[in-house]
């Protein structure tokens, strides 16, 4: 018989078994809330290898594409071909580095007078703990703070990779499938995952969730909107706008801030609740880039600086306290793991640095487990180390002629001409996005006093290779600055203070969102940016 694989651990197949049936005899962690009927949609499984193996999907699985399935519903048929899962919430590195902002405690949610209050209104009588969440909600990965909201101290932190991957790798492939015949699965899916999750944090630390009496998230416009169950097609389409942000043009709001009670949305905490849904700066560039100036102080700063969050949608920002500049820069997930062959996020496994030194290739993966894939730090250091090492021309064309570099040749994982062109294209988006800001500011690069670099896969590149190959500006090292997950900080500080929620909603009512694909040279700049090389600095205004 074949067997059945996750990760490492493997078992043999038996006709008649569901996936799940596997996953209890391997102790993983299957999430369900509908005993297995097929009707919560919460136990979805990416089956990697043996779909042939498996019965058709039932009617409960029709809202799923390509090769993913309900764990519970998908039943082994042919025992003789093998067959990989893995699960859509598996649990990354949690990136625990941030920028810290200090400021005074003022929370909306406070006690008083033998009750708990949210602003003016009395939501409960007193508990023994009044806690928050705060969450920054990524198109790959979701990560949270538990925050008690009497002190300040942030009781626990966890992440968890987003469970809305069937519905596509990236924002535009997702607002796609919810304007289809499964609209509100993505909803279902995020709001099921977060109750797993809180679920699951509030046993292991002995914190009832009905003592949790207020949410502050940020994420870009597609992923805060989808969680609230609002419409997203308006961002997919021309002007790339929310509901909200159309509403306000109308003068139908004031703000693009969100508020809703969490039994409304169906969240397994104090029902009355206050779910904050933070400030929105223009198209795709959202409440996780307001939540990170936030946590760098630009509403404080003097000087230029830059702000770079990096993900599927790279954010960049530009400017002082006195003018700033915004701009979303279609990335796609080459470096998170999609449209690469061996590429996968930063979870165990993953190869996370590069050298090649005489000839030989050093790697190292996360958790020092053996090498399952490569994450976006390692496709940078492993770019830079073959020009470096001229293997490579600045096109991208392997030296010797070849279609593909083995970099963990024992295992024959390779990157080919393919791969190099999908990350030359997400570098050239980024890279357009911080040269057309620069140049519309009329700002030369050497003037640029500090360049902050944000989100969990910033933290971990090499800045030294990132330059190299022209991913971020070619600034002196001591200028660039790594802080961490500021997204996550910046929804702490509007959770801690009142302040730092009309701070944040007043910078981003200055902002000026750049839409990038109107410049005129667009496509030259483009072109421009699938070089690797080190930026060439606009031209001095």
């Amino acid at each position: 018989m074949a067997p059945l694989y996750y990760g490492k651990q493997e078992l043999e197949l038996t006709v008649g078994q569901t996936i799940f049936d596997y996953a209890d005899s391997l102790q993983v962690r299957v999430p369900t809330s509908c005993r297995r009927s097929g009707e919560c949609h919460e136990c979805i499984v990416e089956i990697q290898r043996g779909m042939e193996a498996l019965s058709d999907p039932s009617e409960a699985e029709g809202f799923l594409r390509d090769n993913y399935r309900l764990a519970c519903q998908a039943r082994v048929i042919d025992s003789s071909a093998s067959i990989d899962f893995s699960l859509l919430r598996r649990q990354p590195k949690i990136l625990q580095h941030s920028v810290r902002r200090s400021v005074p405690l003022g929370p909306m949610t406070t006690r008083r007078d033998g009750g708990i209050y949210f602003h003016d209104k009395r939501i409960d009588d007193s508990r023994a703990n009044i806690y928050g969440l705060a969450i920054d909600l990524g198109t790959t990965t979701i990560v949270f703070n538990l925050v008690d909201l009497e002190d300040g101290r942030v009781v626990h932190t966890g992440s968890f990779e987003n469970p809305q991957r069937f519905g596509g790798s990236d924002v535009i492939n997702r607002i796609s499938y919810d304007g289809g015949e499964f609209k509100g699965e993505l909803h279902q899916a995020v709001i099921a995952g977060l109750n797993y999750e809180i679920r699951d944090m509030c046993q292991r630390i002995r914190v009832p969730r009905k003592q949790i009496y207020e949410v502050v998230l940020v994420g870009n416009a597609a992923m805060r909107d989808i969680f609230f169950g609002f419409d997203v097609q308006s961002i997919g389409e021309r002007p790339y706008q929310s509901l909200t942000q159309l509403e306000m043009a109308r003068g139908e709001r004031t703000t693009t801030t969100l508020n809703f009670q969490a039994g409304e949305l169906g969240l397994n905490i104090f029902p009355k609740a206050n779910v904050y849904g933070g400030p929105l700066i223009g198209s795709h560039v959202g409440a996780d880039i307001a939540a990170d100036l936030l946590a760098i102080e630009m509403d404080q700063e003097e000087a230029v600086v830059m702000l770079l969050d990096v993900g599927t949608n790279t954010e960049v920002v530009l400017g002082n306290r006195h003018r700033m500049l915004a701009a979303s820069c279609p990335a796609g997930p080459a470096f998170e793991g999609g449209e690469v062959l061996y590429g996968m996020p930063g979870y165990e496994g993953a190869v996370e640095s590069v050298e090649l030194v005489d000839g030989q290739v050093r790697w190292h993966t996360i958790g020092e487990q053996e090498p399952q894939g490569i994450c976006g730090s390692g496709l940078i250091d492993l770019l830079a180390e073959l020009r470096r090492n001229q293997w490579m021309n600045q096109l991208g064309v392997l030296s010797d002629g070849s279609k593909e570099f083995f970099f963990v040749p024992e295992r024959e994982m390779s990157l080919s001409r393919a791969d190099i062109s999908a990350l030359a294209q997400a570098k050239a988006a980024n890279y357009s996005g911080q040269w057309i800001l620069l140049r519309r500011l009329g700002v030369p690069v050497g003037q640029l006093q500090k360049l902050y670099l944000a989100g969990g896969f910033a933290n971990y590149i090499k800045v030294a290779n990132a330059v190299a190959i022209g991913f971020i500006p070619d600034l002196p090292l001591e200028r660039i600055e790594k802080v961490g997950n500021a997204s996550l900080e910046g929804a702490t500080l509007m959770l801690l203070s009142r302040k730092m929620r009309r701070t944040v909603e007043e910078m981003m009512a200055k902002i000026e969102h750049v839409e990038l694909e109107t410049t005129s040279d667009f496509f030259e700049i483009f072109v421009e940016g699938c070089m690797f090389q080190p930026m060439e600095p606009p031209p001095n205004p």
